[in-house]
């Protein structure tokens, strides 16, 4: 044994089998090194090299993405505790879930004329609510395929939806997709304040929730589209509608529909108002996704691509805006707050309201800059006091304020009508005979138009040709205290001045007053409540007010609402108002007052009384604009159409001329009248010596105002219509100052 373990083994090349011993000593052919070898060697060394490092370096990746997918797990726990815990703490300070209920509608009054047809909207979501089933189709589809394609798919919050805008965010390196659904934005919209906070977030996350827990998919959309924000002022899809295209929600087209869905973004960048380009641009982006979503057809597509939405004329430009918001002015008073939508009934008629502002604005648009007038006003009422047409002004949008109901002017002698009727009540005629000369009262000498007198005339030609110095006189003759008394009784509600020059119309009225005075020559004599509103209901049809049919009182007797009539017939049909005449029996009375700063006609048939206005709001003068002129033209325009088609009537009331009436006044001396004030001054006295120039009648009752010797001013007999203003009146002889005085 020790001689084996001595003995020296070679090694051995041979192909020879191993022995045990010396297997693990063995060299086999292929280990032999020989010449020019040795660089393989080597490639197998490196080879091998390699393999292991790449090993190693497969096991380190994949260690590497192991310990990243558990560390995204841990914190993904983390974080969900995190948010459980966020949720938990800033939904504590939320009410009790049982306590939320969704707020009512902020209320629309939707304001109709005497057809049910659309006068405008108020309030302030700006229109009324529209069901899902009633709004056009497009409108639903365009907001969900623009703002939340995945609407009828998730519960309240789409963590898909969001994912995929914060991809494309970071992407885009900005905001260009939010992230919120569309029960999200109701949530917000409905319960919270803008702000932006994390608090505010959590908030509308669990009432998104909510909201799809009590609610239908729907139901939600339908409370989104009639409450979500459209720019404009415009809350709600109706609205908007309106405001933008000046039509329905229920009649949108695809093109309108995708503009308004690309307006929820940024409403007031792209209003198209302010950006028509803007507002185009992206309601092609809404189109195209509505494709895309499969919605519409490629062929629906490239139709609205061809023919855009066309923006309606200014929302705020139609004279109705002057209507509704007398309408909303008198609610509190009808039906006292607001508290949810109503349905106002009028007494506008549409037709004759657009009838009334074209009437208006043509004129001014032809003759404004020639002639220097800016602004008029129209109002038209009907024998029941019932206001079926009012224009406030040129253009509502550019101003609001109401010239028809609001704006005070001197209506000059628009005026006279009620001197005259207070001298016929006093016992005159239209035949009674004053001389038309130059007059002085006092300091004041009321000269005609363009200084042209006739003579001596009757009343009936001077109320015609509307003679200053005869409307005067007869105010000197029944007294200025008498005058007022006739027009408060007749409608006007405006203080009067106390003064001779009254005769002339210097106290200021507004149309809408001066307008309902006539209303009594075209109805027979009767003084109805003029009226906007005939009815108002809730939004559940139940009745909150209703006009009453009341009777209105008598202001005037059939004898003299005849005379009346016959007199201003004859303004229209040879006096200065010609331009007004349209074929039916018709009265009134022009009126300019001082420098052409105002002018007026105010006329009726037996249907309709309608008042114009021209003027400029600063008050500067017109060039040479009486109210024969433009008042006249915008009246013959407005009520020629008005009556078409409607048979004609006769104006209430007769009298016919008998020679009998006339009475004439000789050698009047004009210029030792007693003094009156100038406007503005308080009536002056003089002398009971000096003639009153005024005729008893048997049986009626004067009106003059007889000055004492010491200056004070003793009333004699004013009139004073009895209360059935019919009845009769006690007879008395005739005095030296009838005789004096004549008719």
């Amino acid at each position: 044994m020790a001689d084996r373990r001595d003995r020296r083994i070679e090694p051995s090349f041979e192909g020879t089998a191993k022995t045990p011993a010396s297997a693990g000593f063995s060299v086999g052919e292929e280990d032999r090194v020989v010449p020019g070898n040795r660089k393989s060697s080597k490639k197998r060394g490196s080879a091998k090299a390699k393999a292991a490092r790449g090993g190693r370096r497969k096991r380190g990746r994949m260690g590497l993405l192991a310990r990243l997918v558990y560390w995204c797990f841990v914190l993904a726990i983390w974080g969900g505790i995190a948010g459980a815990g966020i949720v938990i703490y800033y939904g504590a300070k939320m009410p009790a879930a049982t306590t939320w209920s969704v707020p009512d509608r902020a209320p629309n009054i939707k304001i109709v004329d005497v057809e049910g047809q659309l006068v405008a909207n108020r309030g302030m979501s700006g229109g009324e609510a529209v069901g899902l089933n009633e709004m056009s189709r497009y409108i639903p589809e365009a907001v969900i395929a623009i703002e939340d394609r995945r609407f009828y798919s998730h519960y309240g919050i789409d963590p898909i939806g969001f994912s995929r805008a914060v991809f494309t965010n970071l992407l885009g390196g900005r905001l260009r997709q939010g992230g919120s659904t569309l029960t999200q934005q109701l949530a917000k919209n409905l319960f919270l304040t803008p702000d932006r906070t994390l608090e505010r977030k959590v908030q509308e996350v669990l009432l998104a929730i909510w909201l799809e827990h009590k609610h239908t998919k729907d139901q939600i959309l339908e409370m989104y589209l009639n409450r979500v924000y459209f720019g404009s002022g415009a809350h709600g899809v109706e609205a908007a509608s309106r405001r933008y295209f000046g039509k329905s929600a229920r009649d949108v087209t695809l093109s309108e529909a995708a503009l308004l869905a690309g307006l929820l973004k940024a409403p007031s960048r792209f209003s198209p108002a302010r950006d028509p380009k803007a507002a185009e641009g992206r309601a092609q982006v809404v189109l195209g996704v509505m494709r895309d979503e499969g919605m519409i057809s490629d062929k629906e597509l490239k139709t609205a691509m061809a023919a855009p939405a066309v923006r309606a004329p200014s929302y705020w430009t139609g004279s109705e805006n002057y209507v509704a918001d007398t309408v909303v002015e008198e609610l509190p008073d009808l039906i006292g707050d607001v508290r949810g939508d109503v349905v106002v009934e009028t007494t506008i008629d549409m037709n004759l309201q657009k009838l009334a502002e074209k009437s208006i604005r043509e004129l001014i648009d032809a003759n404004g800059k020639k002639l220097n007038v800016s602004q008029g006003a129209l109002v038209s009422i009907d024998n029941s006091g019932a206001v079926r047409a009012m224009v406030g002004g040129y253009d509502y949008a550019t101003s609001q304020f109401n010239r028809a109901s609001e704006a005070r002017r001197q209506p000059g002698s628009a005026f006279k009508p009620f001197v005259y009727m207070t001298a016929l009540e006093a016992g005159r005629t239209p035949d009674s005979v004053r001389n038309d000369a130059p007059i002085r009262i006092g300091n004041w000498s009321p000269d005609n138009f363009k200084g042209k007198y006739y003579g001596k005339v009757t009343l009936a030609t001077a109320l015609a040709k509307s003679l200053n110095s005869v409307a005067a006189q007869l105010t000197m003759e029944v007294g200025p205290n008498a005058v007022i008394d006739t027009a408060h009784r007749m409608g006007i509600q405006s203080d009067l001045q106390n003064n001779t020059a009254i005769a002339l119309g210097t106290s200021e009225v507004t149309p809408l007053e001066l307008t309902s005075a006539y209303v009594p020559f075209a109805n027979g004599g009767y003084r109805p409540d003029v009226h906007f509103v005939r009815r108002i209901t809730d939004g559940n049809g139940k009745v909150l007010y209703q006009a009453k049919e009341a009777t209105a009182p008598r202001v005037a007797r059939t004898e003299i609402i005849g005379m009346m009539n016959s007199m201003m017939s004859g303004t229209v049909e040879v006096g200065t108002a010609k331009k007004a005449a349209f074929g039916w029996p018709s009265a009134g009375k022009t009126g300019t007052s001082q420098n052409s700063r105002d002018a007026w006609f105010v006329g009726y048939t037996a249907n309709l009384t309608t008042g114009v206005w021209f003027g400029n709001d600063d008050g500067t003068a017109m060039k040479n604009v009486t109210g024969g002129a433009l008042p006249a033209q915008a009246w013959h325009e407005f009520m020629m159409a008005a009556h078409e088609g409607v048979p004609v009537k006769p104006l209430p009331g007769t009298w016919r001329s008998t020679p009998s009436d006339a009475i004439v006044q000789d050698d009047i001396p004009l210029n030792i009248e007693p003094p009156a004030p100038i406007p503005g001054q308080a009536v002056p006295t003089a002398s009971a010596s000096q003639p009153q120039r005024a005729v008893r009648q048997a049986g009626q009752r004067n009106g003059v105002a007889m000055p004492s010797d010491d200056g004070s001013t003793a009333s004699i007999d004013h009139p004073v219509p009895p209360g059935d203003v019919g009845g009769p009146t006690k007879k008395r002889g005739t005095s030296i100052l009838d005789i004096l005085g004549g008719g």
